[in-house]
């Protein structure tokens, strides 16, 4: 997986705007059907080849809310991912 967007998002849309796979998708189009923002893990590639850090991750101002996920293999991976779970954006 990519990373993953937890059930304290706010919904704000910041990591919509910020994505640049467009790879998170809103509460309304989520396919789990969660009240939350959602990331299809095939579209997401941890912003390697874009930004330095996850852009999604950058811009929630939720902390703790974008957190990395499983990896999984043939997946793009950032080379400074944590372990999964851990945020993304750590102070």
């Amino acid at each position: 997986m990519a990373v993953k967007i937890l059930d304290t998002c706010i919904n704000c849309a910041a990591c919509i705007d910020e994505c640049p796979t467009e790879a998170i998708v809103d509460e309304d189009d989520n396919p789990t059907g969660e009240e939350t923002y959602y990331v299809y893990e095939d579209k997401c590639v941890e912003c390697v080849g874009h930004f330095d850090t996850p852009a999604c991750a950058e811009a929630c101002p939720t902390e703790e809310c974008i957190v990395w996920g499983e990896p999984k293999e043939g997946m793009t991976l950032h080379p400074d991912r944590g372990e999964p779970g851990t945020d993304v954006v750590e102070d």
